[in-house]
């Protein structure tokens, strides 16, 4: 006799189909949007449920599950949800962006078609000074004089590069060859597919105040926009347990307890030993990047550094 087959209804999320298509400008050009999604909230449960078996019964609440879940690091219920975006992005920050090999991607080709006719501007107020600490990081921007004189130029490049490329097009110059000046501020297209657990290592990362602006931006949008709406509950998690938390070393819990306890002399002892309280021949503190991280945790408990 044959099985009946048991019908499976596909697991739609009423406030992701209601965006769906919908374009979330980013930057002056950019875009994300939502083409297609696999799964949800409910998805994450029922994974975690089939590897449970019959102890899953003592787990009353999908919420608490899906932030046990994430609190404690497993990580498989979270793949089984899966979002496919089509993304407009300058190349400079698709760039970042790529470097995440943990999705499925297809991007515009400017071998076989035109490159796109849009080039990320910088607004007079947006250029940045290089930060003096962080190589890679910036920090203040220039007055509107100076940015005002920065944009002008921005377009003259911006403008005579598009001019060049469209030159060698009409003389029929080969597209694959013809594109190699074009600057990194072009936008691209793209279809980025991932699932939940990697998207949310993605905006752990491009979401936090040491990213670009630029590629911050795309990540907040995604993040704020989307995946609040896809799966809630595992956002709501995320946003307490990896965006909101503080990881603590084995020595900093040890120089916390001594502030704690109000012992500042210890905790000093300690971070000397360490290496953090190293000075110049002036007597001030030399940079130390991992004691700098920890004074940003005691700043965000309301804490003083000891060795002030």
């Amino acid at each position: 006799m044959e099985e009946k087959l048991e019908r499976l209804d596909k697991i739609r999320i009423e406030a992701l189909d209601e965006i769906l298509g919908k374009k979330f400008k980013v930057l002056d050009d950019g875009f994300v949007r939502v083409v297609d999604y696999m799964g949800g909230d409910e998805s994450i449960v029922q994974a975690a449920r089939v590897s449970y078996g019959k102890g899953t019964k003592k787990v009353s609440e999908d919420r608490g599950l899906i932030r046990y879940l994430l609190r404690n690091f497993h990580t498989t219920p979270f793949e089984m949800c899966e979002i496919k975006l089509h993304v407009r992005v300058p190349m400079d920050t698709w760039r970042q962006w790529i470097r995440h090999r943990t999705a499925n991607v297809n991007e515009y080709s400017t071998r076989y078609s035109i490159a796109i006719d849009a080039t990320q501007k910088t607004d007079p107020n947006e250029w940045r000074y290089q930060a003096l600490d962080n190589k890679q990081g910036s920090a203040g921007f220039f007055p509107a004089e100076i940015g005002g004189k920065l944009t002008e130029r921005e377009n003259e490049l911006q403008n005579f590069a598009r001019e060049i490329y469209q030159e060698r097009l009409d003389l029929g110059v080969a597209r694959e060859q013809a594109r190699k000046d074009l600057p990194l501020s072009t936008y691209t297209e793209a279809y980025w597919k991932i699932d939940l657990h990697n998207m949310l290592n993605f905006l752990w990362l491009r979401m936090d105040d040491h990213a670009q602006s630029e590629i911050r931006s795309y990540a907040k949008t995604i993040g704020n926009e989307i995946v609040s709406r896809w799966c809630p509950f595992a956002w709501d998690a995320f946003k307490e347990y990896r965006m909101g938390a503080l990881n603590i070393s084995t020595l900093e819990q040890q120089i916390l307890k001594q502030i704690i306890a109000g012992d500042s002399k210890e905790a000093v002892v300690l971070a000397e030993n360490s290496g953090w309280l190293n000075r110049n021949d002036e007597g001030k503190l030399k940079k130390n990047r991992e004691r700098s991280e920890f004074e940003n945790k005691l700043e965000s408990l309301g804490l003083q550094k000891p060795w002030e």
